[in-house]
């Protein structure tokens, strides 16, 4: 466990952000809380197409991202990812806070720092990348949990598998594998699932961007494939 601390961290840092954003969210009045669903709208709309803009011109296989948003379209609602995601959620009982999860999940999981952060605890020792993310997810699992409530500590454990699983991928079977043109395509992907979710929240289209989820998969086998040969 010890050489997780990285992860450990930031996981931690998310529960007491959102934890302490819901002991705020009982203070807050009905209005402000549909201003906050705006303010989040708009802050994923803005990070999806920040991760969109930075990192396009970077990619190597510019039609990429179509394929893998095409692809993994078809799958997830073939899948029916989106239905059987909110059905679990009504069943616990959250089901205002569907669309909260599946934005946050995104903003905290797709990212340099949430990927690149592992592979550099792995094989340096060294987390400064994911003590920079605790920070950020701190801050931005706060905003959450007073918009969205409890149901938002489930990001936790599915950030600390996220990076758990990259982190023993870099340490017993490859680093190299998390190469600078995969993350580039990764980011580009998931920076429209973000701002997917953006438009969703602002309530402008109803993108189930849970259906996209495959689209993230598409790189990493098309990489595993060029690697193989």
């Amino acid at each position: 466990m010890k050489m997780m601390i990285g992860t450990i961290v930031n996981t931690i840092a998310l529960l007491v952000g959102t934890s302490i954003g819901c002991l705020l969210k009982k203070g807050i009045k009905k209005k402000y809380e549909n201003v906050l669903y705006s303010a989040m709208g708009l802050s994923a709309l803005g990070i999806g197409m920040e991760n969109i803009v930075n990192n396009m011109p970077k990619s190597k296989y510019p039609v990429m991202f179509i394929v893998s948003l095409a692809l993994g379209a078809v799958i997830g609602t073939w899948l029916d990812i989106d239905s059987h995601f909110n059905r679990l959620i009504d069943k616990m009982g959250q089901s205002e806070v569907g669309k909260g999860l599946a934005t946050e999940i995104l903003l905290c999981c797709i990212g340099a720092l949430s990927i690149v952060g592992p592979v550099m605890s792995a094989v340096k020792g060294d987390n400064t990348m994911l003590f920079t993310n605790a920070t950020l997810d701190f801050v931005t699992s706060m905003v959450f949990g007073a918009s969205f409530g409890w149901g938002m500590l489930l990001v936790a454990p599915i950030l600390f598998c996220w990076q758990g699983m990259i982190f023993v991928v870099a340490k017993f079977l490859s680093a190299s594998f998390f190469s600078g043109p995969l993350i580039t395509e990764i980011s580009i992907v998931g920076g429209f699932l973000i701002a997917c979710t953006g438009l969703a929240l602002l309530k402008i289209k109803d993108v189930k961007a849970l259906n996209f989820l495959p689209a993230l998969l598409v790189p990493i086998i098309f990489f595993i494939y060029k690697g193989l040969i």
